[in-house]
């Protein structure tokens, strides 16, 4: 066991009753025993960590304190990491039983390892995205609920820069990729994800930091990255119009067939 690495688990919290408990469980559940788990709460109002205290003699740490957004949160649970890799799983996600043993297995050469996320719509499985690291540097093609991270990339080249409200996760990818971080590709389902009431009212604030994003790292490219911005409203906007007037399976069918980052649907 002691030559095994320390995977630590990071899942951030506000208000989560509903799901947390299912998100607990997928890794305290985990096949792949060496995890260090830790909870960090933003100071729910509602029954999130009477929920946690049930099992806070297998979760490592519990921090809960009002955080300044999502990566001052998750930045506080990777500090408090001790482990060799560090995976972010979020309290309305959930972990494959095999998740981490996959991860350690097939991925002990790389500094960050990725997979495919299962998304699931009313209770049922609706598609699944495989990642994808050919197009990160046009959009976020890696699914960051798969996502792990070695300790020492974070020590090296920064956590989550808090200056992003949508973005901070494609900020990091891009961030350590442009800065020589190896990335490893595992093609099963580490995560899964729930979207039904997902809103949309942020997806363009998400475009424009992506915009910001690329810009930043790659300004050799700039022009083109202008040009995918727009390319990139288009493709979520029309499916979006298309859905409206009936004409789902259009938007299915293309997801599947043509587009660059594949959507398995079930």
């Amino acid at each position: 066991m002691d030559q095994l690495p320390l995977v630590s688990i990071v899942t951030i919290v506000y208000n989560g009753e509903k799901y947390i408990e299912h998100t607990i469980k997928s890794v305290l559940g985990q096949t792949y025993q060496h995890i260090e788990y830790i909870i960090v709460d933003g100071g729910s109002k509602d029954n999130t960590l009477s929920i946690v205290r049930k099992y806070e003699d297998k979760i490592a740490v519990v921090i809960s304190e009002p955080d300044k957004g999502i990566s001052d949160a998750f930045n506080k649970g990777i500090r408090a990491a001790t482990g060799n890799i560090i995976g972010i799983i979020n309290a309305d996600d959930w972990y494959e039983p095999d998740a981490v043993k996959n991860i350690v297995e097939q991925g002990s050469s790389y500094d960050v390892v990725f997979g495919n996320l299962q998304l699931w719509k009313e209770g049922k499985k609706d598609f699944m995205i495989k990642g994808n690291l050919l197009f990160l540097e046009k959009e976020m093609s890696v699914n960051h609920p798969t996502v792990f991270v070695k300790s020492t990339c974070y020590q090296q080249f920064g956590t989550f820069d808090l200056s992003f409200r949508c973005a901070m996760d494609y900020d990091l990818m891009l961030r350590l990729k442009v800065n020589g971080c190896r990335f490893g590709y595992v093609d099963q389902v580490i995560s899964n994800m729930r979207w039904e009431g997902f809103s949309d009212k942020r997806w363009m604030l998400g475009c424009r930091e992506t915009l910001a994003i690329k810009n930043n790292y790659l300004p050799a490219r700039k022009w083109r990255n202008y040009l995918y911005f727009y390319k990139h409203v288009i493709a979520i906007a029309l499916p979006k119009f298309v859905e409206r007037i009936g004409l789902g399976a259009i938007v299915k069918a293309y997801r599947s067939r043509f587009s660059r980052i594949k959507k398995v649907y079930v």
